[in-house]
């Protein structure tokens, strides 16, 4: 459990400070690239984590087509021919990585596209065997920001500025948010940070923020996973030998297996929690920064019986 603190300063400093360069570097003088013509840069993003990730630092020069849309599960997606058609007309591909999204490589093989498929997944410093949520973990998403921005350079050199300053900016907001949400959960006593979700997505984000889990519904870390009677007998025992307060539902998956286990439990099954997909627009959820804010409210606010929450305002 070393990586339970905030975002390391040496870490941020080292991305500000290389984006910093690029800010001037490319103040300098523009130059010619793959996006001469001032159009925006075409790029698909496979999950909507990824292509939120991809907006906050291509700003208005980039135009992201999106394949997975809100509250649809990863694991379980199979392209449509109008993904095919979306990588068909590509200059980058980002996806997430890991397992996750491995059907995108069939998807641009099938496109004929030449474009370059960046694995997000595999640029984070942190890994969890066999985890492929790793934008849990602020620190991952510090090299995910950091790989875009560069991919992004290489692909539109006339926009170079402007990407390396939304990156900037955006790990400023970044910062506050890993604060924030480090501060309030370290407000919570060390017994109580006991965690049990719906399947195995919150390993990062229990590591990073000293969260234990103790049990999971779906007993996998893909969702396609069935759990057995057997396994929710087990988690039921599980919760009630550890005096956990709370037992998490997914806001893309269904519900009935977690509320099975509260309703034999009598622990609260009431907060929900973003794991594989942001939320639909207008949804606390809706972006990276906003599902982090919430996820970490909800699982103070089911520790605590409601009594209180977090409430972080990133930048």
């Amino acid at each position: 459990m070393a990586d339970r603190r905030p975002l390391p300063l040496t870490v941020l400093a080292a991305a500000i400070a290389g984006l910093a360069a690029l800010v001037l570097l490319a103040g300098c003088g523009e130059e010619p690239g793959g996006n001469s013509d001032g159009g925006k840069l075409n790029v698909v993003a496979t999950t909507t984590i990824v292509a939120d990730l991809v907006r906050e630092v291509g700003g208005e020069a980039v135009e992201v087509d999106q394949i997975l849309q809100p509250n649809t599960d990863p694991h379980e997606y199979e392209p449509r021919p109008s993904d095919v058609e979306a990588v068909a007309d590509a200059n980058l591909v980002f996806a997430s990585g890991l397992g996750l999204d491995e059907w995108v490589e069939e998807l641009v093989a099938d496109s004929g596209s030449d474009a370059e498929v960046v694995d997000l997944g595999a640029r984070g410093p942190v890994r969890l065997p066999g985890d492929p949520h790793w934008w849990h973990n602020p620190l991952n998403v510090i090299a995910a920001v950091a790989a875009i921005e560069a991919e992004l350079d290489v692909a539109d050199r006339p926009h170079r500025a402007a990407y390396a300053r939304n990156a900037r900016a955006y790990l400023d907001e970044l910062q506050a948010l890993d604060l924030g949400i480090a501060e309030c959960i370290e407000s919570l006593p060390p017994a109580a940070r006991k965690l049990v979700t719906d399947h195995d997505a919150f390993g990062y984000f229990a590591e990073h923020y000293g969260l234990e889990i103790v049990g999971t519904a779906i007993p996998s870390q893909t969702t396609q996973a069935q759990a057995s009677a057997k396994d929710l007998s087990e988690l039921a025992k599980t919760i009630e030998a550890e005096g956990v307060r709370a037992i998490f539902p997914e806001s893309s998956l269904s519900a009935d297996a977690v509320e099975a286990v509260a309703r034999q439990t009598g622990v609260s099954a009431e907060h929900t929690l973003y794991g594989d997909t942001l939320g639909p627009e207008g949804s606390s959820g809706e972006t990276y920064l906003g599902m982090e804010e919430a996820n970490a409210d909800a699982i103070v606010r089911g520790l605590t019986g409601g009594r209180r929450g977090c409430e972080v305002t990133a930048g």
